[in-house]
């Protein structure tokens, strides 16, 4: 009896040891990014989610941050952000070529640097 006790205790810091080692795989992070409306902040979301390893992202408008949780195994906040500058917006570490930032809706035109 003692060694089967034993043996379940150990098999439970085993799997308590992995789900705190998978819980550690995914970050916090948060990007500026420009916009300006509801339009931006779908197109914004949509962009972050099409990169593989983004768990969650929320572009708030009125701020105008990009609050991400990233497994980082997969991919960094740089993915995300050229993934987001492909579809017309500027982070602070990419911004979108000119082509890109020409193809966004005129409401969704938001004053370059």
């Amino acid at each position: 009896m003692k060694k089967i006790m034993i043996m379940l205790f150990i098999s439970l810091v085993g799997f308590a040891a992995q789900a705190q080692e998978k819980k550690n795989k995914n970050a916090k992070h948060t990007v500026e990014v420009k916009g300006n409306c509801e339009m931006c902040k779908k197109r914004i979301e949509k962009a972050a989610f099409s990169v593989p390893g983004v768990k969650s992202a929320n572009w708030d408008i009125g701020d105008k941050q990009l609050h991400l949780i990233l497994n980082e195994e997969k991919t960094s906040d740089e993915e995300v952000q050229k993934a987001i500058a492909k579809v017309g917006h500027d982070t602070e570490k990419v911004k979108a070529t000119n082509e890109d930032y020409e193809k966004l809706h005129t409401c969704c035109a938001y004053e370059r640097n």
